[in-house]
């Protein structure tokens, strides 16, 4: 494992950040977060209170209909809060510009960090910790991991300042509030690994010769 200089696509890490946009997102994304569970009880809901506590008439006392109206101690809460959904609508294309008004923050401060790999294979937080010494890391710090580092995951998740999270799940909240982001080049964002080129490279080459040979047997 060791530091590796690969120059950052600047689409993703060379933006000016909308700071406008960012706060937008990272708070509807904290809303979304509550859980809108709270609940208080109308005088539909607690039980009791059917019959009239005294006659209409008579008692020189105040007319009443219910001992749970919300003015009788142990009655209903008059305009209760009920649960509700705080999530919001973002559209997509505002939440992509906050993630890349994040990692340009962080980027211009020199704060992104990219390794080879992280050549753990067994959970062991003592490699953990060694890892982040050679990389030479301290503060909060976001580790963004690929889908089969799950030995890795293992071995920082008890260390209380580090977050994993993987590529897929990569925001601009959790970029903000960290320190430093170490990615590999594996998770890189706009990095498009060489196997992937091979692979839309070897198609066209092997239809190409059968075109080849398929000009040749029909003009034989």
């Amino acid at each position: 494992m060791k530091k590796i200089d690969v120059p950052l696509n600047a689409e993703i890490f060379g933006l000016q950040p909308n700071m406008a946009v960012l706060h937008q997102v990272v708070t509807a994304q904290l809303a979304a977060r509550r859980a809108g569970s709270q609940h208080t009880k109308t005088r539909a809901e607690v039980a009791g209170g059917g019959a009239k506590p005294w006659r209409q008439k008579g008692t020189g006392r105040a007319r009443q209909g219910s001992i749970r109206a919300p003015h009788w101690r142990g009655g209903g809460m008059a305009h209760a809060l009920t649960g509700r959904s705080y999530a919001q609508k973002t559209p997509k294309k505002m939440v992509r510009l906050a993630l890349c008004s994040a990692l340009s923050d962080r980027a211009a401060d020199d704060k992104v960090i990219v390794i080879d790999e992280w050549s753990i294979d067994t959970p062991k937080t003592k490699d953990a910790l060694a890892a982040l010494n050679t990389i030479g890391v301290s503060g909060k710090v976001l580790l963004v991991l690929g889908e089969g580092d799950d030995a890795v995951w293992k071995s920082f998740r008890n260390l209380k300042d580090v977050h994993c999270q993987f590529a897929r799940e990569l925001n601009a909240y959790d970029v903000l509030v960290c320190d430093y982001i170490v990615f590999t080049r594996e998770t890189l964002p706009g990095a498009a690994p060489a196997s992937e080129a091979r692979v839309a490279v070897e198609p066209k080459t092997a239809d190409k010769t059968a075109d080849t040979k398929d000009e040749d047997s029909s003009n034989g």
